[in-house]
Protein backbone atom coordinates (compact mmCIF):
# COMPACT_ATOMS: atom_id res chain seq x y z
CA UNK A 1 0.00 0.00 0.00
CA UNK A 2 1.49 3.34 -1.11
CA UNK A 3 2.40 5.90 1.42
CA UNK A 4 0.31 9.06 1.52
CA UNK A 5 2.26 12.40 0.65
CA UNK A 6 3.68 14.14 3.07
CA UNK A 7 2.05 17.13 3.69
CA UNK A 8 3.95 20.85 4.48
CA UNK A 9 2.51 23.69 5.50
CA UNK A 10 4.36 27.27 4.52
CA UNK A 11 6.29 27.66 7.55
CA UNK A 12 8.83 23.94 6.65
CA UNK A 13 9.11 25.05 2.88
CA UNK A 14 12.11 27.06 2.62
CA UNK A 15 12.79 28.99 -0.38
CA UNK A 16 16.89 29.87 -0.77
CA UNK A 17 16.44 33.66 -0.99
CA UNK A 18 18.91 33.33 -4.35
CA UNK A 19 17.32 31.22 -6.25
CA UNK A 20 14.12 33.72 -7.63
CA UNK A 21 17.38 35.53 -9.35
CA UNK A 22 18.88 32.60 -10.17
CA UNK A 23 16.10 30.99 -12.38
CA UNK A 24 15.43 34.36 -13.61
CA UNK A 25 19.25 34.99 -14.91
CA UNK A 26 19.17 31.39 -16.14
CA UNK A 27 15.65 32.03 -18.71
CA UNK A 28 17.47 35.33 -19.38
CA UNK A 29 21.28 33.41 -20.89
CA UNK A 30 18.73 30.39 -22.35
CA UNK A 31 16.44 32.90 -24.26
CA UNK A 32 19.95 34.97 -25.93
CA UNK A 33 21.83 31.72 -26.43
CA UNK A 34 19.05 29.81 -28.12
CA UNK A 35 20.74 26.68 -27.08
CA UNK A 36 20.13 23.39 -29.70
CA UNK A 37 20.05 20.85 -27.06
CA UNK A 38 18.65 23.08 -23.19
CA UNK A 39 19.39 20.05 -21.17
CA UNK A 40 22.80 19.37 -22.50
CA UNK A 41 23.73 23.52 -22.30
CA UNK A 42 21.80 23.84 -18.88
CA UNK A 43 24.12 21.09 -17.60
CA UNK A 44 27.40 23.34 -18.82
CA UNK A 45 25.65 26.27 -17.59
CA UNK A 46 25.25 25.35 -14.05
CA UNK A 47 28.32 23.87 -13.99
CA UNK A 48 30.25 26.58 -15.27
CA UNK A 49 28.06 28.61 -12.50
CA UNK A 50 29.45 26.54 -9.13
CA UNK A 51 33.14 26.88 -10.22
CA UNK A 52 32.78 30.36 -10.93
CA UNK A 53 33.30 30.33 -14.49
CA UNK A 54 32.40 32.16 -17.47
CA UNK A 55 28.77 31.11 -18.18
CA UNK A 56 28.62 29.58 -21.87
CA UNK A 57 25.69 32.59 -22.78
CA UNK A 58 26.26 34.93 -25.81
CA UNK A 59 26.42 38.30 -25.10
CA UNK A 60 22.93 38.73 -27.34
CA UNK A 61 20.22 36.43 -29.38
CA UNK A 62 21.98 36.41 -32.74
CA UNK A 63 19.88 36.17 -36.15
CA UNK A 64 20.50 32.64 -38.12
CA UNK A 65 22.59 33.66 -41.11
CA UNK A 66 24.02 30.21 -41.95
CA UNK A 67 23.19 28.53 -44.88
CA UNK A 68 22.68 24.58 -45.89
CA UNK A 69 26.39 24.66 -47.90
CA UNK A 70 28.11 26.27 -44.70
CA UNK A 71 25.95 25.42 -41.74
CA UNK A 72 28.11 23.87 -38.57
CA UNK A 73 25.82 25.27 -36.36
CA UNK A 74 29.00 27.59 -34.79
CA UNK A 75 28.62 31.35 -35.09
CA UNK A 76 30.71 34.41 -34.09
CA UNK A 77 28.51 34.64 -30.94
CA UNK A 78 29.27 31.14 -30.10
CA UNK A 79 33.18 31.50 -30.75
CA UNK A 80 32.83 34.37 -28.70
CA UNK A 81 31.43 32.36 -25.56
CA UNK A 82 34.22 29.82 -25.97
CA UNK A 83 36.73 33.27 -26.29
CA UNK A 84 34.96 34.14 -22.91
CA UNK A 85 35.38 30.60 -21.39
CA UNK A 86 38.98 30.13 -22.79
CA UNK A 87 41.56 33.01 -23.00
CA UNK A 88 42.57 33.44 -19.46
CA UNK A 89 45.38 31.13 -20.66
CA UNK A 90 47.24 31.07 -23.91
CA UNK A 91 47.46 27.08 -24.41
CA UNK A 92 43.58 25.69 -23.86
CA UNK A 93 43.72 21.74 -23.00
CA UNK A 94 41.90 20.19 -25.75
CA UNK A 95 40.10 17.91 -23.57
CA UNK A 96 38.16 20.66 -21.88
CA UNK A 97 37.72 22.37 -25.01
CA UNK A 98 35.75 19.55 -26.32
CA UNK A 99 33.58 19.72 -23.09
CA UNK A 100 32.82 23.19 -23.64
CA UNK A 101 31.79 23.11 -27.14
CA UNK A 102 29.55 20.11 -26.27
CA UNK A 103 27.69 22.44 -23.81
CA UNK A 104 27.04 24.79 -26.41
CA UNK A 105 25.32 21.96 -28.26
CA UNK A 106 27.60 22.11 -31.22
CA UNK A 107 28.45 18.93 -33.17
CA UNK A 108 31.59 16.47 -31.88
CA UNK A 109 32.21 16.04 -35.00
CA UNK A 110 32.81 19.17 -36.59
CA UNK A 111 34.99 19.72 -33.37
CA UNK A 112 37.25 16.95 -34.46
CA UNK A 113 37.49 18.48 -38.52
CA UNK A 114 38.39 22.02 -37.38
CA UNK A 115 41.39 19.93 -35.22
CA UNK A 116 42.57 18.26 -38.77
CA UNK A 117 42.93 21.81 -40.42
CA UNK A 118 46.32 21.89 -38.09
CA UNK A 119 46.81 18.54 -36.04
CA UNK A 120 48.12 18.70 -32.30
CA UNK A 121 48.11 16.69 -29.35
CA UNK A 122 46.71 17.52 -25.60
CA UNK A 123 46.99 21.64 -25.66
CA UNK A 124 46.56 24.07 -28.14
CA UNK A 125 47.05 28.16 -28.51
CA UNK A 126 44.31 29.40 -28.10
CA UNK A 127 44.08 32.19 -30.37
CA UNK A 128 45.04 29.46 -32.97
CA UNK A 129 41.89 27.32 -32.29
CA UNK A 130 39.67 30.45 -32.38
CA UNK A 131 41.56 31.78 -35.68
CA UNK A 132 40.19 28.36 -37.04
CA UNK A 133 36.88 28.61 -35.75
CA UNK A 134 36.32 31.96 -37.86
CA UNK A 135 37.97 30.48 -41.21
CA UNK A 136 35.41 27.37 -40.55
CA UNK A 137 32.03 30.61 -40.60
CA UNK A 138 32.27 30.62 -44.39
CA UNK A 139 33.93 32.86 -47.40
CA UNK A 140 37.38 34.38 -47.54
CA UNK A 141 40.48 34.33 -45.42
CA UNK A 142 39.53 38.27 -45.15
CA UNK A 143 36.17 37.32 -43.90
CA UNK A 144 38.03 35.16 -41.15
CA UNK A 145 39.85 37.90 -40.01
CA UNK A 146 37.07 40.07 -39.67
CA UNK A 147 35.11 37.74 -37.71
CA UNK A 148 38.19 37.65 -35.54
CA UNK A 149 38.25 41.81 -34.81
CA UNK A 150 34.91 41.62 -34.10
CA UNK A 151 35.49 38.62 -31.28
CA UNK A 152 38.58 40.50 -29.60
CA UNK A 153 37.90 43.85 -30.02
CA UNK A 154 37.27 46.06 -27.02
CA UNK A 155 35.03 48.39 -29.04
CA UNK A 156 31.13 48.59 -28.78
CA UNK A 157 29.23 46.53 -31.11
CA UNK A 158 28.96 48.71 -34.08
CA UNK A 159 32.41 50.39 -34.12
CA UNK A 160 35.29 49.89 -35.77
CA UNK A 161 36.52 46.45 -34.21
CA UNK A 162 40.25 47.77 -33.65
CA UNK A 163 42.53 44.91 -32.24
CA UNK A 164 46.28 45.43 -31.51
CA UNK A 165 48.47 44.65 -35.01
CA UNK A 166 50.41 42.17 -33.83
CA UNK A 167 47.86 39.85 -33.34
CA UNK A 168 46.35 40.53 -36.42
CA UNK A 169 49.53 39.49 -38.21
CA UNK A 170 50.33 36.53 -36.68
CA UNK A 171 46.64 35.38 -36.89
CA UNK A 172 46.90 36.34 -40.43
CA UNK A 173 50.33 34.55 -41.07
CA UNK A 174 49.09 31.30 -39.31
CA UNK A 175 45.59 31.07 -41.62
CA UNK A 176 47.52 31.95 -44.61
CA UNK A 177 50.47 29.46 -43.61
CA UNK A 178 47.49 26.91 -43.66
CA UNK A 179 46.70 27.66 -47.54
CA UNK A 180 48.85 26.00 -49.82
CA UNK A 181 47.03 28.53 -52.53
CA UNK A 182 48.66 31.68 -50.70
CA UNK A 183 52.43 32.47 -51.52
CA UNK A 184 54.52 33.63 -48.04
CA UNK A 185 55.40 36.81 -50.42
CA UNK A 186 51.86 37.69 -50.53
CA UNK A 187 51.55 37.71 -47.49
CA UNK A 188 54.15 39.41 -46.28
CA UNK A 189 53.41 42.30 -48.82
CA UNK A 190 49.98 42.57 -47.94
CA UNK A 191 50.25 42.77 -44.29
CA UNK A 192 53.18 45.03 -45.21
CA UNK A 193 51.21 47.36 -46.87
CA UNK A 194 48.46 47.42 -44.01
CA UNK A 195 51.59 47.95 -41.43
CA UNK A 196 52.05 51.54 -43.47
CA UNK A 197 48.45 52.29 -42.56
CA UNK A 198 48.36 51.31 -39.10
CA UNK A 199 52.01 52.71 -38.06
CA UNK A 200 50.55 56.26 -39.71
CA UNK A 201 48.14 56.25 -37.11
CA UNK A 202 50.41 55.34 -34.17
CA UNK A 203 48.22 53.55 -32.10
CA UNK A 204 49.11 50.02 -33.03
CA UNK A 205 45.90 49.18 -33.90
CA UNK A 206 43.78 48.06 -36.73
CA UNK A 207 39.99 47.87 -37.31
CA UNK A 208 37.86 46.26 -40.14
CA UNK A 209 37.79 48.99 -42.39
CA UNK A 210 41.11 48.97 -42.78
CA UNK A 211 41.75 45.63 -44.52
CA UNK A 212 37.84 44.51 -45.17
CA UNK A 213 36.74 47.11 -47.82
CA UNK A 214 39.75 45.79 -50.17
CA UNK A 215 38.17 43.33 -52.55
CA UNK A 216 40.39 40.54 -51.79
CA UNK A 217 39.03 37.10 -52.52
CA UNK A 218 41.88 34.67 -50.65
Amino acid sequence: MPLPDTMFCAQQIRIPPELPDILKQFTKAAIRTQPADVLQWSAGYFSALSRGDPLPVKDRLEMPVATQKTDTGLSQGLLKVLHKQCSHKPHVNLDDLEQKWKNLCLPAEKFRTLLQLDPCEGTMEWIKFLALGCSMLGGSLNTAMKHLCEILTNDPDGGPARIPFETFSYVYQYLAGLDTDIPALETEAYLASLKEKVDSRKNGLIGVSDFFSAKRNI
